[in-house]
């Protein structure tokens, strides 16, 4: 029972740390993405992970407001603070074919929320799937633009 709790007490703690402890400034147009909470205080929490059966030879290229702003590689997630309003997230299946598409969808930014999205496969469509749970894998470094 001790080697139960200690393993969930460390999860937890794990958890909080991936979520709260902010990394890198993201160099996003207009300031929209940053790895700390703007000044403000208006803002939600984005966290973008790839499903586990996504594919180990491709990678993600997520853009926020058509700017590209990381390359999710296997076993890393992306994770940063957006401005409270409405934003664009698109995201593109990496080495391109001519078969692949970018996928966008739309988010509106809520103060204080927390997003998380799994990028899957839809037949052979990449989209985001808003998700309930984190799975801590390594924060990607930013692209830098």
């Amino acid at each position: 029972m001790g080697k139960s709790r200690t393993g969930r007490i460390f999860f937890v703690f794990a958890f909080v740390c991936a979520i709260a402890i902010p990394a890198i400034e993201i160099q996003a147009s207009g300031g929209v993405a940053t790895g700390s909470p703007p000044a403000g205080g208006k803002s939600g929490r984005l966290i973008v992970q790839r499903a586990p059966n996504f594919g180990t030879d491709l990678v993600v290229r997520l853009s926020i407001d058509g700017t590209r702003v990381a390359d999710i590689p296997r076993n890393q997630h992306y994770g940063s603070f957006l401005s409270a309003g409405h934003h664009v997230l698109t995201v593109l299946a990496l080495p391109k074919t001519d078969s692949r598409r970018p996928t966008s969808m739309r988010l509106t930014v809520q103060s204080g929320h927390v997003y998380i999205f799994n990028a899957t496969w839809e037949s052979d469509r990449l989209v985001l799937r808003p998700s309930t749970s984190y799975s801590p894998t390594t924060r990607v470094n930013a692209v830098q633009n």
